[in-house]
């Protein structure tokens, strides 16, 4: 199938409780993750890598770091005279925007305006390198209504409201179990969907009109005994951003060789807005090692198993190990810093000590001083 016959719809601010840290100024979608990128590069760029050259980014607040790094959506060449990248913010007041169900409605005129045939729907909150061709072509295959992707494995935590799929010997799915009380591996539903464009219109005036507005228990739990809903796995790397703890893990996994080479596929690249900086500057006596250094960092001190983004100054004296340390961080001389997650623009002074723990790491807001 062409990829121009799919159109592409994201999510940027669901969840965004779960990490109300970061997302106290910011959307989810621009929440900055492994030393250069935004969360939404990564759906943005699943798409783009699949052909698909229309994609609408819905948004509800907070979104002006998320329009600054979009911009006219040049950095994943969709800057163009038709289709292109569409920014989705509310038209109304915001409260058309409460959930998943009501947004889709409220963007009604984008959906009925478009000629592509399919939709493929994402979330940001999963970091992956999925192919839509490979989606397209298993949905094309089953003669499916809906495909639902989904990972097997441990349910996440504190993943809000998740479905538990279960499948027949095809992978039709037979049934949908929404916030179980599972232990144990299972086949978790990743938030992305592909499904036909006109059925998807259809499916949300049926629910606006019974006034039954949960997008995964009266669409995908309530409909897929009278529709054909298959899933498609995806086994490789995909953590889900449910809480502080799984946004530092997921940074720290960057570690990883074979990680990285499953998320930044030379095949499928993973774009973002680019930033032009001086390469990276470490100074006599530092020292880094198991770490990703970004652009314009001036290392003097030593750094461990860390991820560093475009711009953090570490001063002479200065350790720093298991952190993620954001854009244009100023650490001074002779700190001590340990499971913390330091955000853009953060000043810590010398001689301080900070340290959390894997589970629970240290968060210093944007544009503190410390």
């Amino acid at each position: 199938m062409r990829g121009n016959n799919i159109m592409g719809i994201i999510f940027s601010n669901l969840h965004e409780d779960l990490i109300s840290e970061l997302t106290d100024r910011r959307t989810m979608g621009a929440v900055p993750f492994g030393g250069r990128y935004r969360l939404i590069d990564f759906p943005l760029s699943n798409m783009v890598n699949s052909g698909i050259n229309k994609i609408g980014v819905l948004t509800k607040s907070n979104y002006q770091s998320l329009i600054d790094h979009l911009g006219t959506g040049k950095a994943w060449d969709l800057s163009r005279k038709r289709d292109g990248l569409f920014i989705l913010p509310p038209f109304a007041n915001t409260s058309e925007y409460s959930n998943r169900l009501t947004t889709l409605n409220s963007i009604m005129p984008f959906l009925k305006n478009s000629t592509e045939e399919y939709v493929a729907i994402s979330d940001c909150d999963a970091i992956c390198n999925i192919d839509y061709k490979a989606i397209c072509s298993k949905h094309l295959e089953n003669g499916a209504d809906i495909t639902l992707v989904y990972k097997r494995d441990q349910l996440p935590p504190k993943l809000h409201d998740p479905a538990v799929l279960s499948f027949d010997s095809r992978g039709k799915v037979i049934d949908i179990l929404i916030n179980p009380n599972i232990t144990g591996s299972c086949s978790y539903y990743m938030n992305i969907m592909f499904i036909k464009r006109e059925l998807l219109i259809e499916l949300i005036n049926k629910c606006i009109s019974k006034n039954t507005l949960n997008f995964k228990r009266d669409i995908i739990q309530g409909e897929y005994k009278n529709l054909n809903v298959y899933g498609y796995e995806f086994d490789g790397f995909a953590p889900i951003i449910t809480s502080m703890s799984d946004y530092f893990n997921a940074n720290m996994q960057l570690m990883n060789r074979e990680v990285r080479h499953d998320l930044f596929r030379g095949d499928r690249p993973i774009y973002t807005k680019i930033r032009d900086d001086m390469p990276a500057k470490y100074g006599l006596g530092s020292k880094v090692t198991n770490s990703l250094i970004g652009n314009g960092c001036n290392i003097e001190g030593e750094v461990e198993n860390c991820v560093l983004f475009k711009g953090v100054h570490i001063g002479k004296g200065t350790k720093v190990s298991n952190c993620v340390i954001m854009q244009d961080t100023k650490i001074g001389s002779d700190c001590n810093l340990s499971y913390v997650i330091v955000d853009k623009d953060v000043v810590i002074k010398n001689e301080r000590t900070l340290a959390g723990f894997l589970s629970y790491p240290v968060y210093i807001s944007k544009e503190s001083t410390v």
